[in-house]
Parts: C-alpha cells; structure tokens; sequence
C-alpha cells in the first residue's frame, strides 16, 4: 500500500440552488474526509453545457475530466428528483467518457454515493448512481448515505448538525479513504482483462504483417 502522496478525491453534487443540500452535505463529506488525509476538490456544474451541445474543448468540460483523471476517488452526492438522481447530476457524468484515447478516466477509480431527500428517507438515487459506478468500470464502495429531510439537518453557516446521519457520512468517508488508498496502486493489475490482452495480440500480429508485406492486413475476427 502506497502512502507517498494523500488519496485524490473529488466532489461532485447535483443542484445549482443557491442552498444546495446536496452540496451541502458534499462539502461537509469533503471536511470529513480532509480530516482522514484526503486531498480534495470540487467540480462546480455552473454554467456546463448540455452534452453535445458544444465541443468537447469547451473549457468547463475540459476542468471536469482534468478533474477526474486527476482523481483517485470520488464522491457523487445527489438530490432525490421525480424517484432518481438529478439531470444535472447524470449531465455530469455524461460528459465523462470511458475512454480517452488509450486512457481510461474513471476505469478503477473509487466513487462513494450519496443522496439528500425532501421527504422521507429514499435509495432510488444512490441505487441509480452504483448503476452509473458500475457502467463507468469503477470500484463502487459497499456503503453509501441517504440523508432525509436534508433541510432540517444543517445548521444557517452550511455545517451538518450531529445525528446518526452525519455518524453515517463519517463511517462513508472512513470507508471511501481506506477503499482508495488500497486499490489505487493496483488498478492495473485489477483492471487487466483476457478479451483485451487477445485484441493487443491481434492487434499487433496485424501490424507485423502489414510491415512484413506492405499491406494493411485483414482485421482478425
């Protein structure tokens, strides 16, 4: 286990309210786990575009995925709307491409989930967010947080009030630093995979042959 520089872990929330509880509860998680050792960071959503409506060199797009390859871990806290997570929350993860030329941004990478309620306490957010995790190639940590009644756990400077809920984001950081620092350096390892080693053989095996002739040779079935 490699303790030579602090574990990356980056935020990202899912509403642009003045009082956000889902950035709220974000960077009262991202004090926690400072506390732990983390180095943090946010990505703040104002003013990304809609996917595909601009290219991908816009400049906000370009600081989201400078960001989460500079990430070890990351942390998604989303409001509950309409019975998932927020548009803006999925906006953001659909600008992150699983891959970017022979690099893979988030491929290994350690999200923890998380979700604030209007109401009573609900999993249909964080439930679609290990879905996303899981599509996204990362190591989705067991546990997870759903706070409800966001609006009655915070105190008027944006700090969370003591409860089994804030127990509950410190038992979730605890877990996301430690999962972090034990994965990281072996992704490579984890990751590797027998279909892809097979396609670099048949890659290179065609470019053999293609020096060997001339020729472009025929891509192997």
């Amino acid at each position: 286990m490699s303790f030579d520089h602090p574990p990356r872990i980056l935020f990202l929330y899912g509403s642009l309210r003045d009082r956000s509880y889902s950035r709220l509860l974000a960077e009262e998680a991202a004090r926690i786990i400072e506390n732990f050792g983390a180095e943090v960071r946010f990505f703040h959503p104002h003013g990304l575009p809609l996917h595909g409506s601009v290219p991908d060199s816009h400049p906000k797009v370009q600081e989201l995925r400078d960001l989460v390859s500079w990430s070890e871990g990351q942390v998604w806290c989303s409001p509950e709307m309409h019975g998932t997570l927020s548009g803006l929350m999925k906006h953001q993860i659909d600008w992150i491409p699983l891959s970017l030329g022979a690099v893979r941004p988030t491929q290994g990478k350690t999200p923890a989930v998380m979700q604030v309620c209007g109401g009573s306490q609900s999993y249909n957010a964080v439930n679609a967010l290990r879905v996303l995790g899981r599509w996204m190639r990362m190591f989705t940590i067991p546990n997870q947080s759903s706070v409800p009644k966001a609006y009655q756990e915070f105190n008027e400077d944006g700090t969370m009030k003591a409860s089994a809920y804030r127990d509950r984001i410190i038992d979730v950081m605890e877990e996301l630093y430690k999962f972090t620092l034990l994965l990281r350096d072996q992704v490579d390892y984890l990751t590797d995979r027998y279909s892809e080693r097979q396609a670099e053989t048949a890659k290179q095996a065609n470019k053999i042959v293609s020096q060997a002739t001339g020729t472009d040779a025929a891509p192997s079935a």
